[in-house]
C-alpha cells in the first residue's frame, strides 16, 4: 500500500520535473547551462522509462540522450565563439 503510493507520487513528480528542465533549456541564455538543462531532462526521462518498466530503453535514453548528446553539444558550443569576442 505505502510502495503504490510512492510510485503513484513519483510518477507524478518525474514527469513535472522533466518539463521544468525543458522550459529551463529554453529561457537559458548561456549555451553550455542549456545543454546541461537538456541532459538533466534527458536523465529524468529515462528515470520515467525504467519506472515504466522500460529498461532498455532507460539504458539507451541514458546513454545516447544523457551523456552522448551532452558530449557533442557541449563540443559544439565550446568550439565557436562568441559574439561578445569578436
Amino acid at each position: 500500500m505505502v510502495v503504490d503510493t510512492m510510485i503513484n507520487i513519483i510518477h507524478i513528480v518525474v514527469p513535472i520535473l522533466i518539463v521544468v528542465a525543458s522550459f529551463y533549456a529554453i529561457y537559458l541564455k548561456d549555451l553550455i547551462a542549456a545543454a546541461i538543462a537538456v541532459s538533466a531532462m534527458s536523465l529524468l526521462l529515462s528515470l520515467e522509462f525504467y519506472i515504466l518498466q522500460a529498461p532498455d530503453v532507460a539504458i539507451a535514453e541514458a546513454g545516447i540522450g544523457a551523456c552522448l548528446t551532452t558530449a557533442i553539444l557541449i563540443i559544439s558550443i565550446r568550439a565557436t565563439n562568441r559574439e561578445e569576442e569578436v
